[in-house]
């Protein structure tokens, strides 16, 4: 594991066990590590999550909050890493390979 992310980790699972939740949780976290990212908060928080010796429910249940809660925040611009072929100002490619219809052509109609 990083040192980054169990520097997060460590931060997430002592707040968690003090008593911290929520925003109080988060606000622990960014004292103890202050350019923590969303990214690096939920990966730190799924390494707790599958800690072995990490038992109470009480923990695990907030921890697992402020992962999910931060997991759903908008991607900001500044934590995209870009490849360098990636243009921001383009369209994502559709998933399924289906095109929309606006971008059907004579030939991709069956007749």
């Amino acid at each position: 594991m990083g040192e980054k992310r169990r520097k997060v980790y460590e931060a997430l699972v002592d707040g968690a066990t003090h008593g911290y939740s929520d925003k109080n949780l988060y606000d622990f976290v960014l004292k103890r590590c202050p350019k923590t990212s969303s990214k690096k908060l939920v990966r730190a928080s799924l390494l707790a999550l599958t800690d072995p010796d990490l038992k109470d429910r009480n923990v695990l249940a907030t921890i697992y909050a402020l992962a999910i809660k931060h997991r759903l925040d908008e991607v900001r611009i500044d934590e995209i890493d870009l490849e360098e072929d990636e243009d921001m100002s383009e369209p994502a490619p559709l998933v399924s390979g289906n095109r929309p219809a606006q971008q059907l052509s004579d030939q991709d109609i069956p007749a």
